[in-house]
């Protein structure tokens, strides 16, 4: 229960789903947390629930200069940072919101998406090399299987999380040509059940009719947990992955393994 003792971590979306499961398990594995979201009230209830070994900062990732203020936070309390992990997204459903498929999706949804999704992991990548270039570290991007397939109905989603898949080899690349003793990986998740479903799934009657179709062709049955994704990120955190840079973890039940057939038919 010490994969990342003495190890300091910086979480974004932290105050619910992946991200919250992520700051939990990185915690109850040895490590300083800094719980950052927009989400004031359940970001700090996340970092009180951690304990004297965590602190909330307000983080919007799109805002630069509050990642030069939250990462010199982390220096100050923590003396650097080691672990960064860059699970802050929207998916473009909901309030606010439109459409979000290639024809009637606005340019103003397809940027508010890229915005927060693509232009909050380059801002994290970037401050959090300067922040690793001589200690060393991890970088953990959280992208999806919608990265890597196309998804007709939520192409602004799609387009910002194929692009973090990239993005994420290309700082892998950068930080080994360097020689700075940084890696970076992706993980990608499919139907995990967060909030971010929520709008999908609905409530009341038919919530599990919908729930079994969106998981049908998934080999495995079911939706995943966001602890099975947190622990794919302890792993890529953790020392035990010092020779894996530039690699994309799908954690999708087997759904991109090529077949959709139940096992066994």
């Amino acid at each position: 229960m010490a994969r990342v003792l003495g190890k300091s971590a910086l979480v974004t979306g932290a105050a619910s789903g992946i991200g919250r499961a992520t700051a939990i398990l990185l915690a109850r594995e040895g490590a300083s947390v800094a719980v950052t979201d927009v989400d004031v009230e359940r970001g700090q209830a996340v970092a009180e629930e951690l304990g004297a070994s965590a602190f909330f900062a307000e983080l919007d990732v799109r805002d630069e200069q509050r990642w030069t203020a939250v990462i010199a936070e982390v220096g100050e309390r923590f003396g650097g940072l080691d672990i960064l992990v860059n699970n802050a997204g929207i998916i473009g459903f909901g309030p606010g919101f439109g459409t979000q498929d290639p024809e009637t999706c606005s340019l103003r949804d397809w940027r508010a998406v890229h915005e927060v999704n693509l232009d909050g992991v380059f801002l994290g990548c970037q401050h959090g090399i300067r922040a690793m270039r001589q200690r060393g570290g991890s970088i953990v991007n959280i992208s999806s299987r919608s990265g890597i397939v196309g998804i007709p109905f939520a192409v602004a989603y799609a387009s910002s999380k194929a692009a973090i898949r990239n993005h994420s080899k290309s700082v892998a690349l950068y930080c080994a040509s360097k020689g700075y003793p940084i890696r970076c990986n992706s993980v990608h998740p499919a139907a995990i059940m967060t909030p971010m479903w929520e709008p999908l799934l609905g409530s009341g009657p038919g919530r599990e009719e919908r729930i079994a179709a969106f998981v049908k062709d998934t080999p495995l049955k079911r939706f995943g947990t966001a602890e099975e994704v947190a622990s794919a990120v302890l792993f890529l955190a953790s020392d035990e992955s010092a020779y894996t840079t530039g690699i994309e973890l799908s954690i999708d039940g087997g759904v991109l393994a090529g077949s959709a057939a139940s096992p066994g038919s």
